[in-house]
């Protein structure tokens, strides 16, 4: 979202229980790596940060790098971060993707939130990650998941009624652009990655394991 009034809008929605519990999913995945020190960590499309917090309080000794397109998206990110105390252990950069100056298998955990449904190309995420990732490092892509009728569709909008417009209309369009957990399943494995992709909740799916060794 580089449009600076999206890009309030969606910074300041209540997305909390929807983030905390993607990164409750991502604790009860990889939750060995809280006590790890050293550790470090790529947010891929971290937008506003939310996660990106989240996931800091998450992996309290990691040191946190997000990346997004959006200029408008990072300020209010920084200003989350600094709000949190966080902008000593969390960088935010501004890329695209897929961004072959990302450091070279520099990090132990890659991560993305709804982003997979924004790319032209999908796999932009999916080469970035395996670029980004060392051997054996944590993959954590959390993302919408395509409703399957428009029934679906239309009652998961009307659960955003009050919202902000702009809100409404961006989730009704990411809903339509995002995809179903076959097809992520068959982007990642050929991306050449072997990660679990499930169900998250009502609206959202995730895709978890490691880089090969």
């Amino acid at each position: 979202m580089v449009d600076p009034d999206q890009a309030l809008a969606y910074s300041a929605a209540d997305f909390a229980e929807a983030h905390q519990r993607i990164v409750d999913r991502f604790t009860e995945c990889f939750g060995g790596l809280r006590d790890r020190d050293g550790l470090t960590v790529l947010d891929l499309g971290c937008g506003p940060a939310d996660v990106t917090v989240r996931l800091a309080g998450a992996l309290p000794r990691a040191r946190i790098v997000g990346v997004d397109g959006s200029d408008a998206m990072l300020s209010h990110g920084r200003d989350r971060l600094a709000a949190a105390g966080l902008a000593g252990r969390v960088e935010l950069e501004r890329r695209h993707l897929p961004d072959p100056s990302i450091p070279f298998h520099a990090f132990d955990v890659v991560v993305s939130t709804s982003v997979l449904h924004h790319l032209t190309d999908p796999a932009a995420l999916w080469s970035t990650t395996v670029h980004a990732a060392r051997p054996g490092a944590a993959v954590f892509v959390a993302d919408l998941r395509r409703p399957p009728d428009a029934r679906t569709l239309d009652l998961l909008v009307a659960g955003t009624a009050g919202e902000p417009e702009v809100l409404v209309n961006d989730f009704r369009n990411s809903l339509l652009a995002s995809y179903r957990t076959d097809e992520v399943r068959a982007q990642v494995a050929a991306a050449g990655l072997d990660l679990t992709v499930e169900e998250l909740g009502e609206r959202h799916l995730v895709a978890w394991g490691r880089v090969p060794l």
